[in-house]
């Protein structure tokens, strides 16, 4: 696995041209279909992985349970994933300029939440890609969304930007 990515950020598959994923779109909600009772005190959050193909060729794209692991707080405690109300990518085909996305909702403890980790593993035409991660949290802005100037100054994800930006300035002087 490779450096962590910040919510929002692409990331490209070397192994499978024109694939890129990621993980967006970061928010406190509720599920649709009510609340587990299994979640009972907890808060409940989704975020969505997009899968894009920039390929010539389509591509059959699994993204199912336990394929993606969702991690809140210092301690990288397991998020509770509501599988009732989520939606998977099941062996659906991606053509060409085409996109595919999976829907995830999860809960963990509200004190937890303004770290978290979330790990993706697809499954592409029957092989298993790297994994990848990405960090971020609630209350966190994605790159571009507005943010205010110095808002989550000192958190986790704001530290990642930062240095995935100076590794890339470094990397074109």
């Amino acid at each position: 696995m490779y450096e962590p990515n910040v919510v929002g950020d692409w990331q490209e598959y070397d192994e499978h041209a024109g694939l890129r994923v990621r993980v967006h779109r970061l928010e406190a909600a509720e599920p649709p279909r009510g609340r587990d009772d299994a979640a009972a005190g907890l808060t409940y959050f989704s975020l969505r992985v997009t899968v894009e193909n920039r390929g010539s060729r389509n591509v059959g794209i699994h993204l199912e349970d336990g394929q993606i692991d969702v991690r809140t707080g210092p301690d990288g405690e397991a998020a509770f994933i509501d599988w009732r109300n989520s939606q998977f990518v099941e062996g659906f085909d991606v053509y060409p300029l085409r996109r595919v996305t999976a829907v995830l909702y999860a809960a963990g403890p509200e004190a937890s939440l303004s770290q978290i980790d979330v790990q993706v593993q697809l499954r592409v035409d029957e092989e298993w890609a790297d994994r990848r991660m990405w960090v971020g949290g609630i209350g966190l802005h994605e790159p571009g969304a507005g943010a205010a100037p110095g808002a989550g100054r000192d958190c986790l994800a704001h530290q990642v930007s930062n240095y995935l930006r100076d590794q890339a300035e470094k990397g074109t002087a």
